[in-house]
């Protein structure tokens, strides 16, 4: 399948930070790297974000995202089910759960509200992930898999980005320079992820459990994880 023009907006929407599902409170632990100095500067917030690109969702988050898309074009609710189950049981600390079920049920909200009606069971899930409902929207919206793919790493690295930007501070131009430094690392990521055997699905960051579980008694916060 190749991008159809009228598919391209679609992949802007779900990209953009004006999605509401709020992202934007979340920092997947980065606040909690941050007050420990772990991440500090420019340089130390691309180790932290690249580094989690490579280790986290080039093994984990895109190979299990190919089989939800895929189960979503083979209509086969089990292993939507299963891959689902596993990305979330994946998440290492409560909060990095707690980020993937709000994000993705208010994923699954309004993509019900738009009409998809295939994303309404997911609303009240205790267990959702939000690349199961992004893999859904990417399904129907007819936006191939490594275009989808690529969408949803780039959502998560601005995210990142953005974060690191208002806890470090860093200044705008410095911003745009991870964003740059993130391009060709965001493709081979996806590349690799894509080709990922079912045996071979897995990562361990041991940084971002510790960060996650930290950040749930930080006495002082800006963002929700």
């Amino acid at each position: 399948m190749t991008l159809d023009p009228t598919a391209l907006p679609r992949l802007l929407q779900l990209c953009s930070p004006a999605l509401p599902v709020g992202a934007y409170a979340y920092s997947q632990g980065l606040e909690n790297a941050v007050e420990r100095g772990w991440v500090r500067d420019e340089a130390s917030a691309g180790q932290w974000i690249l580094g989690l690109l490579d280790h986290t969702l080039r093994w984990l988050d895109l190979p299990v995202f190919a089989r939800l898309y895929a189960a979503w074009g083979e209509d086969d609710p089990t292993a939507l089910r299963r891959w689902n189950a596993r990305l979330y049981a994946a998440r290492e600390a409560m909060e990095l759960q707690d980020e993937d079920r709000h994000l993705g049920a208010a994923l699954a909200r309004l993509l019900a509200d738009l009409g998809m009606t295939e994303a309404e069971p997911w609303r009240s899930q205790s267990r959702v992930c939000f690349a199961t409902l992004f893999s859904l929207a990417a399904a129907r919206w007819r936006i191939p898999l490594r275009e989808a793919a690529t969408g949803y790493a780039w959502t998560w690295t601005e995210n990142q980005v953005t974060a690191a930007t208002r806890l470090i501070p860093l200044g705008q131009t410095a911003s745009q320079r991870l964003l740059v430094a993130a391009g060709p690392i965001i493709t081979t990521t996806v590349d690799a992820g894509l080709a990922l055997p079912d045996d071979e699905i897995g990562a361990a960051a041991p940084g971002l459990a510790l960060a996650g579980a930290l950040h749930e008694t930080q006495y002082s916060r800006l963002f929700r994880s």
